[in-house]
Parts: structure tokens; sequence; C-alpha cells
């Protein structure tokens, strides 16, 4: 399975934002994003000026794309997706995304990033509506019911990920019992709810060209 493999903090960076890759690190001091704002490489604190159009509608891309831990076809095939679906290509392309496994995971608080979500589902360790699901990218559907495998819930990783889970919340269209590790997806989420600091409009200029 093809991912980013470099450090995640420069991907930050580069991008000018925060995309929490690192989990709880990037709530606290050591965040390098903090710590050094600007882009990475010798000549970071240099860069600057007005971007171009075709710079922008790129940056807003590579930024979604590495937000959710994709590759530039896999991305290109969510779009290619999202365009043939009824509505607006750029909501549903993040609709797309947002129901992925391992965001699903990530935002019900069982992880905390995507990257270590994704481990916890192909390490067999997630059910969905009673099945074992070891796909990342697997289309989580309305009134889906996902859970941690019985015998996993002692992994140290996840019981860390569900203590701090309250820094970001669980989003209102999902429904979280921790107790019984298993959440249920109510809806899906409306644009405005989606509050990431995305410009989907512009990813859909990029590829229509």
């Amino acid at each position: 399975m093809a991912r980013e493999t470099g450090a995640s903090c420069r991907l930050c960076r580069r991008e000018n934002l925060k995309l929490f890759l690192k989990g709880d690190r990037c709530y606290g001091d050591k965040c390098a994003y903090e710590r050094r704002p600007y882009p990475p490489g010798q000549h970071g604190q240099r860069r600057g000026g007005k971007l171009s159009d075709y710079q922008l509608q790129l940056r807003e891309k590579q930024k979604v794309k590495r937000m959710y831990g994709l590759m530039e076809n896999q991305f290109r095939r969510y779009y290619d997706l999202a365009e043939r679906h009824k509505g607006i290509t750029g909501t549903n392309l993040l609709l797309l995304l947002e129901c992925r496994l391992d965001n699903v995971i990530y935002r019900m608080g069982f992880a905390s990033s995507r990257d270590q979500a994704r481990q916890i589902v192909r390490h067999n360790h997630v059910l969905v509506n009673g099945r074992r699901v070891n796909i990342p990218s697997f289309q989580v559907k309305v009134g889906s019911v996902v859970e941690i495998h019985e015998k996993k819930r002692n992994v140290p990783v996840i019981l860390e990920a569900m203590e701090t889970v309250a820094r970001r919340g669980v989003p209102n269209w999902m429904e979280v019992d921790k107790e019984a590790f298993r959440g249920t997806l109510k809806a899906l989420p409306n644009r405005e709810d989606l509050t990431m600091p995305v410009q989907e409009n512009l990813i859909v200029e990029l590829y229509s060209k």
C-alpha cells in the first residue's frame, strides 16, 4: 500500500497549516510547525510573494491529499468518482474522503492520527457491522457500526487515543460508545460541518483543466 514515508512535520510546514499528522504531539510544545512556521528547506524563510492561480490550486490539492494520507493516483480516483456523483463535485470529494474507514476510526477517537488509524485497520483490529475489515479505503455507509475487535481493546495506542480525543472532540454526525469501543456513522456531514480550512473548489478547477 503506497503512502508518504517522509517526515510528517515537513508536510505541515510546506502547506503552512497544521495537518495533525502526528496525533497528540501536534497539540503540544514539540510540534515542529509551532516552532518553525515556515516552509522547510534552505530557503524556506525567504519564500514568499504572490502565488499564481495554478500554484494556489496545486497547494490546495496537496494539502487535502496529505491531510488524508493519499497518493496522487488514489486521490485522482476519488475525484473522478466524486465527479460522477450527483451534486457538487468538491463536496462529494470531501464526503468520500470522510467516509474512508481509516478516517472514521480517527474521527471516532480510536486512533490519534489517520496514519495510526490506517495501521489499526490493516492489523485486523476493526469490525464493520460485525465483520472484520482490513481495507483502510473501505467506504463506511450511514448506519454502519464500527468497533474495535474484542481481543484488541487493550492495545495501548488505542487506549491512549481514546483518552486524548477530548482535545478535538467527536463530530456530531457520529455516535461513540467509548466503553463498548463502538461507534456509529449516524449521517453524512454537511459541508459546514467540515471545518478544515479547505477550498475544494480550487481542486475542482485544477482537475478540470
